[in-house]
């Protein structure tokens, strides 16, 4: 049966779903600290490591991931994912000691996040667009933001009523009933299934041909395999990008509240702080993707990066000057703008290494992203304990923001391939790619 509109739009809404869904139960560890704590006496360090070592999981997952995706699609992957996640979080309750921990929110809830997460999602959604690529990766990630506003709470009233077993117990149930069903509805490409990207219908004979995407012909008719692709300035640069960007993100993720408790404020407005982060990023990658769609990919990842920066000099400012409209400016830049990497974060790899290889490439750059991801909170809180504040550590991310975005302008997708608001300067040619 034909559908009224491009199924391109389901693998949105079943990625949007999957996003909420899986990306928060992994943010749920934050919540189920706490009481993990307060029942087994643990230490501090000792407990939070579990969420560390899923880092590391993340990163050793992430490359086999990138292989499994170009061989067996991402029905493959995403069930893998709901498997991995899924029975980490049913066999959690079952914790009497630590390493239990690692084993079951550790390894299994991180690497099935790499699946089901930002990481999986940008290695086959990227296929099913073109012209509006950012736009649709900007729609789908959105989910995070709606489920961190939904499934978070939910959880947490859970864990003050029951216990956080069976918050664990019903995230687990949730994530094998809903997305084990709705991700067989996905497809790789939309040419396996007859379709062609954005819905566009195959040109008939003696039909004007459209304009091309293509800026750089000799490189985009590359056969990129990772060997080649690791040989090239462009693949470092992406890394590096990639490395600083999700650095920042997680530097201030991790510290921004107890930061601003330290300083004085109520634990109301720490909270809030952190809920209107992730509220504000909804409409602001769904924004920033259309924005590169139009102007391009290195800009909207400048903008973001600058968003970052601006934040964490806000941050700065407010041990000074504990203000409320330092903090909304913090909030504001972060959330609206900060997050608006992640709508393009797959693009960027897709338009300058696009192929059969495509994914394997991309899941070794992440692996320099989730390094990164790992690396910002633990040098920030290094150089707390070090220097007693967080003055150098918010620096010292103000210059991996600019660092990031140097290296995305040195990568320059857009000089393989344009996005649809700069095809009118590339004239005719042949079908876009």
């Amino acid at each position: 049966m034909r559908l009224p509109f491009f199924y391109g739009w389901v693998v949105v809404a079943v990625t949007f779903v999957t996003m909420a869904i899986g990306v928060n139960a992994r943010s749920a560890f934050s919540l189920l600290f706490p009481p993990i704590i307060s029942e087994f006496g643990w230490e501090r360090g000792v407990t939070a490591g579990a969420f560390s070592f899923g880092f590391v999981a993340s990163g050793v997952a992430s490359p086999l991931i990138g292989r499994l995706m170009d061989r067996a699609g991402p029905r493959a992957v995403m069930e893998l994912g709901v498997v991995l996640m899924g029975g980490g979080m049913l066999l959690a309750p079952l914790t009497t000691a630590p390493w239990h921990l690692y084993a079951t929110l550790g390894v299994m809830v991180g690497a099935g996040s790499v699946c089901l997460g930002y990481s999986g999602q940008s290695l086959f959604l990227p296929n099913w667009f073109i012209r509006t690529r950012g736009f649709a990766i900007g729609i789908a990630f959105a989910g995070v933001g709606i489920g961190s506003v939904t499934l978070l709470p939910w959880v947490q009233h859970m864990i003050e009523q029951t216990g956080w077993r069976t918050a664990c117990t019903a995230m687990g149930l949730t994530i094998l009933v809903v997305l084990a069903p709705i991700n067989l509805f996905l497809h790789k490409r939309p040419e396996d299934i007859g379709l062609r990207p954005d819905g566009d219908i195959a040109p008939t004979a003696g039909a004007a041909k459209p304009v091309s995407n293509i800026v750089d012909p000799v490189w985009a008719n590359t056969e990129w395999t990772l060997a080649r692709a690791v040989a090239t300035g462009r693949f470092w640069w992406i890394a590096l990008g990639y490395f600083c960007g999700l650095y920042i993100w997680y530097a201030v993720q991790v510290h921004q509240t107890k930061f601003l408790l330290d300083i004085g404020f109520s634990p109301s407005v720490a909270v809030w702080a952190l809920g209107a982060v992730s509220a504000l990023g909804i409409p602001g990658q769904i924004l920033l993707g259309h924005v590169s769609d139009r102007i391009g990919r290195e800009w909207v990842w400048a903008i973001s990066c600058a968003g970052f920066a601006i934040c964490f000099a806000a941050l700065i400012g407010l041990k000074y000057q504990p203000s409320l409209w330092l903090v909304g400016l913090m909030v504001f830049t972060q959330g609206a703008l900060g997050y608006g990497l992640t709508s393009i974060m797959g693009a960027v790899v897709f338009e300058i290494f696009q192929g059969r290889h495509q994914g394997s490439i991309f899941g070794m750059i992440m692996l320099a992203a989730l390094a990164g991801g790992a690396a910002g909170p633990w040098v920030t809180g290094f150089l707390y304990d070090r220097f007693g504040d967080y003055t150098l550590a918010f620096a010292i991310a103000m210059v991996a923001s600019g660092l990031s975005a140097l290296s995305i302008w040195q990568a320059s997708p857009g000089k393989v391939r344009a996005v649809t608001g700069r095809l009118h300067k590339l004239g005719s040619g042949t079908a876009a790619e």
